[in-house]
């Protein structure tokens, strides 16, 4: 864990803190790699770009459809076997870690970043992990707010709204995600 990832690790930043300078640089070097990232034809060439923003060797195993966005990207941990369908977002600066054989769906969102609800605070950042398990599915559309765990296996359902901890081989659904039932497990 960097430096910068502990002080914002479920830290609230306030619109005066000098840490939002360092944070906005990140941004700005790491936007002309997004924009090559999503021009990339080909899987190698999209795998070394995201390579590049997270500052992380991507597995070869790892499938990339573009466009894909990440507002901070340093603070994004992608494992072996992960999908990433077109459109999806990170929202890292909170950190998010991608267990393997991870599947995300088209325009799935991921948001570790929220704000104050105090007016005077609100130009601020509230910021929590997001981990998704081993093997766990995001559906399309999907939102997962800061804070969250996906339990290994588990399924968020196609335009969830994720606001806390999906348990193990589990199916979530609707806003907010609730349990509707659990995986079967069967190979059949």
């Amino acid at each position: 864990m960097t430096e910068l990832q502990t002080y914002v690790r479920e830290h609230t930043i306030l619109p005066t803190d000098p840490v939002f300078e360092h944070i906005h640089a990140i941004q700005d070097e790491i936007e002309p790699e997004i924009q090559r990232l999503n021009q990339a034809v080909s899987q190698e060439e999209r795998r070394q770009s995201l390579g590049l923003i997270i500052g992380q060797l991507i597995d070869d195993s790892v499938r990339i459809l573009t466009p894909v966005y990440t507002d901070f990207g340093r603070h994004l941990s992608i494992g072996k076997h992960v999908f990433l369908n077109r459109g999806v977002m990170f929202t890292d600066l909170g950190s998010i870690r991608l267990d393997d054989h991870v599947l995300i769906g088209p325009f799935a969102r991921l948001l570790t970043v929220n704000h104050p609800e105090a007016p005077t605070k609100r130009g601020g950042v509230e910021t929590a992990p997001i981990h998704v398990r081993r093997n766990a599915w995001i559906g399309a559309g999907a939102t997962i707010l800061p804070g969250v765990t996906i339990g290994e296996d588990a399924i968020v359902a196609a335009n969830a709204t994720v606001t806390r901890d999906v348990p193990p081989r589990t199916i979530v659904a609707g806003i907010p995600a609730r349990i509707i039932r659990t995986v079967e497990m069967s190979d059949e």
